[in-house]
């Protein structure tokens, strides 16, 4: 049996971005463990997390609720990642490489937001 989060293409998509982060992580210097990359990991995994507790809850002001923040997370994901190219710590090409993904991600989540405001109405 799948929970219902799981058929989400979304929720897929922000699962490959936790990989993602957690391969280009293990790059950057040890003396970032508690500082950059615990920030990164923990934003990156609060974008899945949070649209699959969404899923879960009963009512469609819930589930928008939990949506709004795992976009808030995402963004938090893309402003690390800057942030990380700017330090050094992140190659361009990796930045681009990655860019596409969280856009998609971000456009799939107001596209589910909007399924769900349209349901709530």
């Amino acid at each position: 049996m799948d929970f219902s989060f799981e058929r989400l293409v979304v929720w897929q998509k922000s699962r490959v971005l936790v990989k993602e982060i957690y391969r280009l992580s293990t790059s950057f210097p040890h003396e970032e463990k508690f500082g950059l990359i615990d920030q990164l990991r923990r934003a990156a995994v609060s974008v899945s997390s949070n649209l699959a507790e969404g899923s879960g809850r009963m009512s469609a002001k819930e589930k928008i609720h939990f949506c709004e923040i795992a976009y808030g997370s995402l963004m938090e994901v893309m402003c690390q990642l800057l942030l990380a190219y700017d330090l050094s710590l992140l190659p361009g090409t990796e930045l681009t490489r990655l860019r596409p993904l969280i856009e998609e991600i971000g456009r799939l989540i107001s596209l589910y937001r909007r399924s769900l405001v349209a349901s709530f109405q």
